[in-house]
């Protein structure tokens, strides 16, 4: 017998002459031809040990509410959906601007999202924005030409590079939505899920480098993106009509999707690892090798680590589990969480450890309350040793101890650099990722002009790849002339920064966040140069407009999150290279009092800190408690701070010299030469001699 569990339910609740006490279909469960699944599938949803007991349940149900376990809207949307086509093939081709709640859920899943402008009042401007999927932000030269002309011809004008290596498209008219889709589709393109309740973009490096452990790191995100592709055509049947794409995969991948050895797919369904259900919410995927961490690895529901041998010859796989960054306001059962050690495994088993963690996720998360669907949720309310047990199950294997790793550090690959194969690649900065005016038109001369590809960075920067040596002089020069500098001319504040779009096209913002990070960036620096702190010192600081956390304020040193009109929620002690969960320092601060909080913070810092201790060490070593006790305290800047700030070193060697000293109690050469002097003023002061 191979007919779903799912449909013979629905079969006798067809039969139920009482229309009010059907049960749902939910057909994201296993086929009968897998029995220990199935039974356990059975207890899970029944409580009853005989297929008597559950034809009787399901005929005749009196309790529909014990049998069936309550799901969100989505869910139902997801079943009904035909595997995410109906209603939205439909409700692409009639004339309203917009479409109806069910196929706003399932175009998320196709890579776009509907939007209207908060900013006009009245009648409603429907628009689409769109997401491309680029694994490792790779982007081919022919695609980032496509992407720029579609900008200009059916969006706002402009692209977004995105924290998750990818493009967002703004501003794409109903009418227009599969000519768009088309068009990308046709270029070596893809949207596929890039939004919706599945596998989002799978980050690695965007450093072109020619090492082996960086080039094993891009083709393993590669595999596992394409391991966890939707396999049933939707998305194809909705914008191409059904058109086929010839796609070669490696055997490895179609081998490790197709295996069911270990009760992990769905058997004769067009989606093998998805089912009808997909996954209970977004899941998120990337890879990295040893101390790059220019992914934000811990910040992902899976974060990979390619683990080499002495040679240089990459050998496994450590895995970390359970990162993620949304939360709400005022609940404080929702939280940011970093992931933390699975195992290692060898690198021949890296697709099938990755489809176990996925299936886990997609047979115990919730579906109920999509808050709380994140794999970070059940990694909390099991702990790491139950989901490690319950994984092993799907993986058929243990899972090693996870391999000793160097200190990570952040990456941003920015300015010119060797690949290592003769070739040049070019890091460019990019304010909050908005490609837009005479930028948008250099790079568009210098991709074109040189043929030259892409990779988008997860700091929602742009390399170039792939240079010739005797290119780079007039490539500098059109980019400069675009705006477009090199890093030692650029802000290092806003070299690390980062914001999310809201306002005016996200309807989930509450305030400003990449309209506004311009002013509050001036005004930091600002701030660092009335408390004497340097040019090249800087923080991290992101901002979003809500508490989902897209541009991950939760990492930064100082994130600003928006928590009303005008206001945000201050959150500190992230460390530059995103290995310390940042935590909530102050709530609701109106965006004109930023320097009542912030002043008094950068000063301390700047007076109290150890040598080459980060603004979130800082913080943290400090404590809140101190903290917020020197904020309420503040009057200013102490007036003799700034009229008797000494200059004390005047040659190098005696700096060098004291700075090693310093070293050794923890200061900077500053504050132990300050603290010499003290001494001995304060020992000619008692009557005492210093000789």
């Amino acid at each position: 017998m191979t007919t779903s569990f799912g449909a013979a339910i629905n079969i006798a609740a067809v039969d139920d002459p009482n229309p009010k006490l059907q049960i749902q279909r939910f057909n994201g469960l296993k086929s009968t031809s897998n029995s220990i699944l199935l039974s356990r599938r059975i207890h899970r949803s029944f409580s009853h040990s005989n297929s008597t007991s559950i034809v009787r349940a399901v005929s005749t149900p009196a309790k529909p509410a014990a049998v069936e376990p309550k799901r969100s809207k989505v869910e139902i949307f997801k079943e009904q959906s035909n595997f995410i086509r109906y209603p939205l093939n439909e409700e692409i081709l009639n004339d309203a601007p917009n479409i109806n709640e069910a196929a706003t859920q399932l175009i998320k899943f196709h890579g776009s999202y509907m939007q209207y402008n908060r900013d006009e009042r009245g009648s409603r401007s429907y628009s689409f924005m769109l997401r491309t999927k680029n694994p490792g932000g790779e982007v081919p030269n022919k695609l980032y030409l496509v992407m720029d002309d579609l900008a200009d011809q059916f969006g706002i004008g402009t692209l977004r590079l995105t924290t998750r290596q990818t493009f967002q498209l703004h501003g794409v008219l109903k009418k227009d939505l599969k000519t768009v889709m088309s068009t990308i589709i046709h270029n070596m393109g893809s949207t596929l899920g890039a939004c919706g309740d599945l596998n989002r973009n799978v980050l690695a490096p965007a450093a072109p480098f020619a090492k082996k452990d960086y080039v094993f790191a891009k083709q393993t995100a590669d595999n596992i993106a394409a391991l966890l592709t939707p396999q049933s055509g939707f998305y194809y049947d909705v914008w191409v009509d059904g058109e086929k794409f010839m796609t070669v995969e490696p055997p490895e991948v179609v081998k490790a999707r197709n295996d069911n050895s270990h009760g992990t797919n769905f058997p004769d369904s067009p989606e093998p690892i998805y089912g009808t259900q997909f996954l209970p919410r977004k899941f998120k995927i990337a890879v990295t090798v040893p101390s790059d961490n220019s992914v934000d690895i811990f910040t992902n529901d899976i974060g990979v680590v390619v683990v080499s041998d002495e040679d240089g010859e990459p050998q496994g796989f450590n895995i970390y589990v359970g990162g993620g960054m949304g939360r709400t306001h005022r609940m404080e059962t929702t939280f940011p969480r970093l992931a933390e050690p699975l195992g290692y495994v060898p690198k021949a088993d890296i697709l099938y450890a990755v489809k176990a963690i996925v299936v886990t996720q997609r047979e115990n998360g919730r579906r109920d309350d999509r808050r709380y669907s994140r794999l970070k949720y059940l990694l909390s309310s099991w702990g790491i040793e139950k989901f490690r047990s319950v994984t092993e199950q799907y993986y058929g294997k243990k899972f090693e101890p996870c391999r000793e790793l160097p200190q990570w550090e952040f990456k941003s690959y920015l300015g010119w650099h060797e690949q290592g194969d003769g070739s040049l690649f070019c890091g460019l900065h990019v304010d909050n990722g908005r490609v837009k005016g005479e930028m948008k038109k250099a790079l568009r001369e210098v991709i074109e002009k040189y043929n030259l590809n892409v990779r988008l960075t997860p700091n929602q920067n742009i390399i170039l790849s792939n240079i010739r040596q005797s290119w780079k002089r007039s490539i500098t020069t059109v980019l400069a002339q675009g705006g477009l500098l090199q890093p030692r001319f650029v802000d290092p504040l806003n070299l690390t920064a980062m914001a999310c779009p809201a306002f005016p096209l996200c309807p989930l913002a509450i305030t400003e966040a990449e309209r506004g990070i311009p002013d509050i960036l001036k005004r930091v620096r600002a701030m660092f140069d009335k408390v004497g702190l340097r040019f090249y010192e800087s923080v991290v600081i992101r901002v979003t407009g809500c508490p989902n956390g897209c541009a991950r304020p939760y990492m930064a040193e100082l994130g600003l999150v928006g928590d009303g009109p005008n206001s945000y929620q201050i959150w500190l002690g992230g460390t530059p290279n995103q290995t310390v969960l940042a935590r909530t320092f102050m709530d609701k601060v109106k965006v004109q009092d930023l320097e009542k909080v912030l002043e008094p913070l950068f000063f301390y810092w700047k007076r109290k800190r150890h040598s080459k201790e980060s603004f979130g060490e800082f913080s943290n070593r400090l404590g809140f408690e101190k903290l917020g006790d020197l904020v309420e305290k503040w009057d200013g800047i102490p007036e003799s701070s700034s009229r008797y700030n000494l200059k004390l070193f005047a040659d190098k060697e005696t700096y060098q010299a004291m700075d090693a000293l310093a070293r050794i109690q923890n200061k900077n050469a500053h504050q132990l030469a300050i603290d010499v002097i003290r001494n001995y003023v304060a020992s000619q002061q008692n009557g005492k001699s210093m000789d």
